[in-house]
């Protein structure tokens, strides 16, 4: 029986377009037996494990204006531009509980990518409980420049997308041959280098990190070539937003972010003929 998976790209809000695609998943009862994710993928497919469809898209959309939760003000206040307490503690475990014991009785596997700030690579953790995993959900979605580090085990880390952006080779190393992998940016999008000077004055002390952010365009640019080719001979199944939106990553704009979503359930419905046929195979 070939075993099947997920691999979710991040994306900050444009993850919408993900948590859309899953939601679409699960109306159709389509189930995997692992994701492999990076960053907000990480944050909105833990939804579909627990079964808690439309959830990502509702409290997105409820608290994207509010200050408590990211934005300039969180920024300022705490450091980080998505609110450690409001949107990793309060939000799931009060205003919009997780439901953590759907999560852990499943049997599907969640590998999230993050970023070790000491040596510049990747490393790949199971959650296999959100709620007191916490902590591993932040590291995975702590964008640089705009996010403390956060420590894990005596180790710093941050997001999982500057060394891993769309995990598929690890997927495929531990065994997954059907695999449907989920993008945030269109067809034919290529990410072009920046300067490397941010980063050197920024991550000084982290000259690993400083060599893996300003590579990140190239190492990017292949995986979704890469992606590209897969798909078209038919070996894996590609769903990417069928247009450009142009989303701020940390959009406020709750109409914006409906409007990813809603691409998203538009393009997963378009392609459930061929992901049904694909994962029959």
């Amino acid at each position: 029986m070939k075993k099947t998976a997920l691999v979710l790209e991040g994306g900050a809000m444009r993850g919408m377009y993900t948590a859309a695609v899953l939601d679409v998943l699960m109306d159709e009862g389509i189930e995997v037996d692992a994701i492999y994710a990076t960053s907000a993928g990480v944050l909105f497919g833990v939804n579909y494990i627990s079964g808690q469809r439309g959830r990502a898209i509702r409290y997105n959309k409820r608290f994207s204006r509010d200050k408590r939760y990211m934005g300039v003000h969180s920024l300022v206040t705490s450091g980080n531009v998505i609110n450690k307490d409001f949107a990793f503690y309060e939000v799931p475990f009060t205003l919009d509980v997780f439901d953590d014991e759907t999560y852990k009785k499943s049997e599907v596997k969640m590998v999230a990518t993050v970023t070790n700030v000491h040596t510049g690579g990747v490393e790949y953790m199971e959650i296999e409980s959100v709620l007191e995993q916490m902590e591993v959900l932040r590291a995975a979605s702590a964008m640089p420049f705009v996010s403390q580090m956060v420590e894990l085990d005596g180790q710093l880390y941050l997001d999982g997308g500057l060394s891993d952006s769309i995990p598929l080779k690890k997927c495929q190393a531990d065994g997954y041959e059907r695999i449907i992998v989920v993008e945030t940016r269109p067809k034919g999008y290529r990410k072009k280098k920046s300067s490397a000077l941010p980063a050197k004055l920024f991550y000084s002390k982290y000259p690993n990190l400083v060599e893996t952010i300003n590579n990140r365009y190239a190492t990017y640019n292949d995986i979704l070539q890469e992606i590209d080719d897969l798909d078209a001979k038919g070996e894996i199944v590609l769903v990417q937003p069928s247009k450009e939106l142009h989303l701020g990553r940390i959009e406020s704009n709750p109409d914006r972010l409906q409007e990813m979503y809603d691409l998203g359930v538009g393009d997963a419905k378009a392609l459930l003929p061929r992901i049904k046929e694909f994962l029959s195979e």
